[in-house]
Protein backbone atom coordinates (compact mmCIF):
# COMPACT_ATOMS: atom_id res chain seq x y z
CA UNK A 1 0.00 0.00 0.00
CA UNK A 2 1.45 3.15 -0.53
CA UNK A 3 0.86 6.65 1.55
CA UNK A 4 1.04 10.01 0.49
CA UNK A 5 2.25 12.50 3.10
CA UNK A 6 2.93 16.11 3.20
CA UNK A 7 5.65 17.81 4.69
CA UNK A 8 8.83 19.89 5.20
CA UNK A 9 12.32 19.04 4.45
CA UNK A 10 14.69 19.26 7.69
CA UNK A 11 18.08 17.98 6.42
CA UNK A 12 19.08 16.74 3.25
CA UNK A 13 22.62 15.15 3.21
CA UNK A 14 23.97 12.47 -0.35
CA UNK A 15 20.96 12.00 -1.85
CA UNK A 16 19.05 11.26 1.19
CA UNK A 17 16.07 13.63 2.91
CA UNK A 18 14.54 13.93 6.49
CA UNK A 19 10.99 15.28 5.88
CA UNK A 20 8.73 16.03 8.89
CA UNK A 21 5.50 14.71 8.78
CA UNK A 22 2.29 14.88 10.73
CA UNK A 23 3.32 11.43 11.55
CA UNK A 24 6.41 11.65 12.45
CA UNK A 25 10.28 12.28 10.09
CA UNK A 26 10.26 9.78 7.03
CA UNK A 27 13.85 9.41 5.01
CA UNK A 28 13.60 9.96 1.42
CA UNK A 29 15.03 9.56 -2.14
CA UNK A 30 14.05 12.21 -4.40
CA UNK A 31 12.57 11.07 -8.11
CA UNK A 32 15.06 11.25 -10.98
CA UNK A 33 12.49 13.25 -12.47
CA UNK A 34 12.90 16.55 -10.24
CA UNK A 35 16.96 16.61 -10.74
CA UNK A 36 16.41 16.71 -14.43
CA UNK A 37 13.88 19.19 -14.15
CA UNK A 38 16.73 20.72 -12.35
CA UNK A 39 14.29 21.53 -9.56
CA UNK A 40 16.31 19.45 -6.65
CA UNK A 41 14.86 19.69 -3.06
CA UNK A 42 15.86 22.06 -0.79
CA UNK A 43 15.89 21.62 3.18
CA UNK A 44 12.94 23.96 4.09
CA UNK A 45 10.79 22.72 0.85
CA UNK A 46 7.42 21.76 1.52
CA UNK A 47 7.32 18.68 -0.74
CA UNK A 48 4.62 15.64 -1.07
CA UNK A 49 5.86 12.26 -0.78
CA UNK A 50 4.83 8.86 -0.74
CA UNK A 51 5.67 5.84 1.34
CA UNK A 52 5.36 2.28 0.63
CA UNK A 53 7.43 -0.41 3.06
CA UNK A 54 8.87 1.72 5.15
CA UNK A 55 10.69 3.89 2.22
CA UNK A 56 10.10 7.36 1.02
CA UNK A 57 10.46 9.04 -2.04
CA UNK A 58 9.78 12.92 -2.63
CA UNK A 59 7.66 13.13 -5.55
CA UNK A 60 6.91 16.93 -5.73
CA UNK A 61 8.51 20.25 -4.42
CA UNK A 62 5.62 22.36 -3.68
CA UNK A 63 5.66 26.22 -4.45
CA UNK A 64 8.31 27.90 -2.66
CA UNK A 65 8.32 31.64 -1.96
CA UNK A 66 12.19 32.26 -1.95
CA UNK A 67 15.15 29.93 -2.07
CA UNK A 68 19.49 30.10 -2.22
CA UNK A 69 22.08 28.56 -3.50
CA UNK A 70 24.22 29.31 -0.85
CA UNK A 71 23.09 29.09 1.87
CA UNK A 72 21.18 25.82 0.17
CA UNK A 73 17.77 26.87 1.90
CA UNK A 74 13.98 27.89 0.73
CA UNK A 75 11.22 29.53 2.36
CA UNK A 76 12.48 31.29 4.74
CA UNK A 77 11.00 33.84 6.63
CA UNK A 78 14.60 35.78 7.69
CA UNK A 79 18.22 35.39 7.08
CA UNK A 80 20.75 36.26 10.06
CA UNK A 81 24.34 37.00 8.86
CA UNK A 82 27.03 35.97 11.23
CA UNK A 83 30.00 38.28 11.64
CA UNK A 84 32.75 39.03 14.02
CA UNK A 85 35.47 41.63 14.38
CA UNK A 86 38.14 39.22 15.94
CA UNK A 87 39.33 35.51 15.46
CA UNK A 88 38.22 35.64 11.89
CA UNK A 89 37.44 39.16 11.27
CA UNK A 90 34.80 39.08 8.98
CA UNK A 91 35.20 41.28 5.59
CA UNK A 92 32.58 43.68 4.88
CA UNK A 93 31.99 42.56 1.42
CA UNK A 94 30.93 38.61 2.66
CA UNK A 95 28.03 40.74 4.67
CA UNK A 96 27.06 42.73 1.86
CA UNK A 97 27.04 39.89 -0.85
CA UNK A 98 24.48 37.58 1.40
CA UNK A 99 22.38 40.96 2.20
CA UNK A 100 22.07 41.94 -1.37
CA UNK A 101 21.37 38.53 -2.08
CA UNK A 102 18.57 37.66 0.58
CA UNK A 103 17.07 41.51 -0.38
CA UNK A 104 16.93 40.92 -3.95
CA UNK A 105 14.46 38.45 -2.41
CA UNK A 106 12.94 40.75 0.11
CA UNK A 107 14.13 38.52 2.90
CA UNK A 108 14.55 40.23 5.73
CA UNK A 109 18.23 40.37 7.20
CA UNK A 110 19.40 41.05 10.82
CA UNK A 111 22.90 40.85 11.66
CA UNK A 112 24.68 39.23 14.86
CA UNK A 113 27.75 40.15 15.86
CA UNK A 114 29.49 37.58 17.92
CA UNK A 115 32.23 36.91 20.15
CA UNK A 116 31.44 40.59 21.21
CA UNK A 117 33.43 39.60 24.76
CA UNK A 118 36.44 39.29 22.96
CA UNK A 119 35.75 42.58 20.82
CA UNK A 120 32.55 44.47 20.39
CA UNK A 121 33.09 45.12 16.59
CA UNK A 122 32.06 48.82 17.23
CA UNK A 123 32.65 50.25 13.63
CA UNK A 124 30.79 46.93 11.90
CA UNK A 125 27.97 47.65 14.52
CA UNK A 126 27.69 51.67 13.27
CA UNK A 127 27.74 50.96 9.58
CA UNK A 128 25.06 48.36 9.42
CA UNK A 129 22.92 50.52 11.84
CA UNK A 130 23.56 52.99 10.00
CA UNK A 131 22.23 51.04 6.37
CA UNK A 132 19.20 49.97 8.67
CA UNK A 133 19.68 46.99 9.71
CA UNK A 134 18.61 45.09 13.00
CA UNK A 135 22.02 44.49 15.09
CA UNK A 136 22.23 42.33 17.57
CA UNK A 137 25.31 42.07 19.70
CA UNK A 138 26.35 38.51 21.33
CA UNK A 139 28.64 36.06 23.34
CA UNK A 140 28.21 32.54 23.29
CA UNK A 141 30.96 33.16 26.13
CA UNK A 142 28.84 34.79 28.37
CA UNK A 143 25.47 34.78 26.81
CA UNK A 144 25.28 38.17 25.93
CA UNK A 145 22.67 39.07 23.61
CA UNK A 146 20.96 35.55 23.00
CA UNK A 147 17.87 36.58 24.35
CA UNK A 148 17.61 39.52 22.00
CA UNK A 149 18.37 37.26 19.53
CA UNK A 150 15.89 34.81 20.26
CA UNK A 151 13.17 37.24 20.36
CA UNK A 152 14.20 38.37 16.73
CA UNK A 153 13.36 34.99 15.33
CA UNK A 154 10.24 33.52 17.14
CA UNK A 155 7.74 32.43 15.08
CA UNK A 156 9.95 32.63 12.16
CA UNK A 157 11.91 29.89 10.15
CA UNK A 158 15.50 31.54 10.00
CA UNK A 159 18.64 30.84 8.14
CA UNK A 160 21.66 31.35 10.27
CA UNK A 161 24.77 31.98 7.81
CA UNK A 162 28.24 33.91 7.82
CA UNK A 163 32.01 33.05 7.34
CA UNK A 164 33.56 30.11 8.65
CA UNK A 165 34.51 29.97 12.93
CA UNK A 166 32.09 32.87 13.49
CA UNK A 167 30.04 31.07 16.56
CA UNK A 168 27.00 30.34 14.57
CA UNK A 169 26.79 26.59 16.08
CA UNK A 170 27.90 27.76 19.66
CA UNK A 171 24.78 30.57 19.46
CA UNK A 172 22.43 28.09 18.34
CA UNK A 173 24.08 26.07 21.52
CA UNK A 174 23.34 29.05 23.29
CA UNK A 175 19.85 29.20 22.32
CA UNK A 176 19.10 25.12 22.55
CA UNK A 177 21.57 23.90 24.94
CA UNK A 178 19.98 20.19 24.03
CA UNK A 179 21.31 20.15 20.28
CA UNK A 180 24.93 19.45 21.31
CA UNK A 181 26.05 20.66 18.11
CA UNK A 182 29.85 19.82 17.60
CA UNK A 183 32.27 23.34 17.68
CA UNK A 184 35.46 23.90 15.81
CA UNK A 185 38.31 26.34 16.81
CA UNK A 186 39.74 28.52 14.62
CA UNK A 187 42.81 28.53 13.15
CA UNK A 188 45.50 30.81 14.85
CA UNK A 189 47.92 31.04 12.05
CA UNK A 190 45.06 31.27 9.14
CA UNK A 191 42.65 32.95 11.16
CA UNK A 192 39.49 31.41 10.10
CA UNK A 193 37.40 28.46 11.16
CA UNK A 194 37.03 24.86 9.93
CA UNK A 195 33.92 23.19 8.80
CA UNK A 196 32.07 22.14 11.75
CA UNK A 197 28.54 22.34 9.75
CA UNK A 198 28.72 19.85 6.39
CA UNK A 199 25.46 20.34 5.20
CA UNK A 200 22.07 22.30 5.84
CA UNK A 201 19.62 21.34 8.73
CA UNK A 202 16.47 22.64 10.11
CA UNK A 203 16.66 22.78 13.49
CA UNK A 204 13.10 23.51 15.68
CA UNK A 205 13.77 25.41 18.93
CA UNK A 206 9.90 25.89 19.76
CA UNK A 207 6.30 25.01 18.32
CA UNK A 208 6.45 27.84 15.65
CA UNK A 209 10.16 28.63 15.87
CA UNK A 210 13.10 27.03 13.07
CA UNK A 211 16.36 27.69 12.52
CA UNK A 212 18.96 26.58 9.55
CA UNK A 213 21.72 25.98 10.40
CA UNK A 214 24.01 26.07 7.30
CA UNK A 215 28.18 25.42 6.30
CA UNK A 216 30.48 28.32 7.00
CA UNK A 217 31.93 30.27 4.24
CA UNK A 218 34.87 32.11 3.08
CA UNK A 219 35.53 34.55 0.96
CA UNK A 220 36.31 32.42 -2.12
CA UNK A 221 33.07 30.81 -1.55
CA UNK A 222 31.06 34.22 -2.99
CA UNK A 223 32.16 33.37 -6.90
CA UNK A 224 29.13 30.33 -5.96
CA UNK A 225 26.80 32.57 -4.87
CA UNK A 226 24.10 34.13 -6.97
CA UNK A 227 24.73 36.93 -9.13
CA UNK A 228 22.04 39.61 -9.12
CA UNK A 229 20.87 41.52 -12.52
CA UNK A 230 22.80 44.61 -12.39
CA UNK A 231 19.39 46.58 -13.19
CA UNK A 232 18.08 45.25 -9.76
CA UNK A 233 21.16 45.31 -7.18
CA UNK A 234 20.80 49.37 -6.28
CA UNK A 235 16.90 47.81 -4.81
CA UNK A 236 19.16 45.42 -2.74
CA UNK A 237 20.80 47.53 -1.39
CA UNK A 238 18.12 49.44 1.35
CA UNK A 239 20.58 52.26 2.62
CA UNK A 240 20.40 53.68 -1.33
CA UNK A 241 16.33 53.64 -1.28
CA UNK A 242 16.25 56.85 -0.12
CA UNK A 243 18.14 58.45 -3.06
CA UNK A 244 16.74 56.21 -5.71
CA UNK A 245 14.88 58.47 -8.42
CA UNK A 246 16.65 61.23 -7.21
CA UNK A 247 19.51 61.20 -9.98
CA UNK A 248 20.11 63.60 -12.63
CA UNK A 249 19.83 60.32 -15.03
CA UNK A 250 16.67 57.81 -14.69
CA UNK A 251 19.27 55.34 -15.84
CA UNK A 252 21.99 56.27 -13.84
CA UNK A 253 24.24 53.61 -12.57
CA UNK A 254 25.18 55.19 -9.33
CA UNK A 255 28.99 54.77 -10.60
CA UNK A 256 30.42 57.84 -12.60
CA UNK A 257 26.85 59.87 -13.57
CA UNK A 258 27.06 63.44 -12.99
CA UNK A 259 24.24 64.36 -10.50
CA UNK A 260 23.82 61.35 -8.71
CA UNK A 261 22.41 61.18 -5.45
CA UNK A 262 24.27 57.85 -4.50
CA UNK A 263 27.72 59.16 -4.93
CA UNK A 264 26.35 62.29 -3.46
CA UNK A 265 24.99 60.59 -0.52
CA UNK A 266 27.97 58.83 -0.08
CA UNK A 267 30.42 61.95 -0.27
CA UNK A 268 28.08 63.15 2.54
CA UNK A 269 28.34 60.61 4.65
CA UNK A 270 24.77 59.62 4.28
CA UNK A 271 25.49 56.14 2.95
CA UNK A 272 28.42 54.07 4.55
CA UNK A 273 31.56 54.39 2.17
CA UNK A 274 32.81 50.37 2.60
CA UNK A 275 28.39 49.63 1.68
CA UNK A 276 29.10 51.55 -1.22
CA UNK A 277 32.70 49.85 -2.22
CA UNK A 278 30.71 46.78 -2.21
CA UNK A 279 27.71 47.95 -4.40
CA UNK A 280 30.67 48.51 -7.34
CA UNK A 281 32.17 45.33 -6.67
CA UNK A 282 28.76 43.60 -7.11
CA UNK A 283 28.25 45.90 -10.18
CA UNK A 284 31.15 44.90 -11.79
CA UNK A 285 30.15 41.07 -11.45
CA UNK A 286 26.80 41.46 -12.35
CA UNK A 287 27.68 43.35 -15.65
CA UNK A 288 29.58 40.66 -17.00
CA UNK A 289 26.31 38.50 -16.61
CA UNK A 290 23.33 38.68 -19.13
CA UNK A 291 19.38 38.63 -18.03
CA UNK A 292 19.35 35.23 -20.33
CA UNK A 293 21.90 33.53 -18.36
CA UNK A 294 19.90 33.94 -15.31
CA UNK A 295 17.06 30.82 -15.00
Amino acid sequence: MIDRKTGRILRSLSGFYDVQTDDGVVVCRARGALRRNGSSPLTGDMVEITVEKGKGMVEKILPRKNSFIRPAVANIDALVIFAANVNPVTEPFLIDRVAAIAGNQEVPVYLCLNKCDLDPAVDLARIYRNAGFRVIQTSAENGEGVEALREVIRGKLTAFTGNSGVGKSSILNSLCPQLELPVGEVSQKLGRGRHTTRHVELYRLSEDTYVADTPGFSSFDTEQMEIILKENLQYAFPDFAPYLGACQFHDCTHRKEPGCAVTQAVAEGKIEKSRYDSYLRLYEKAAQIKSWEIK
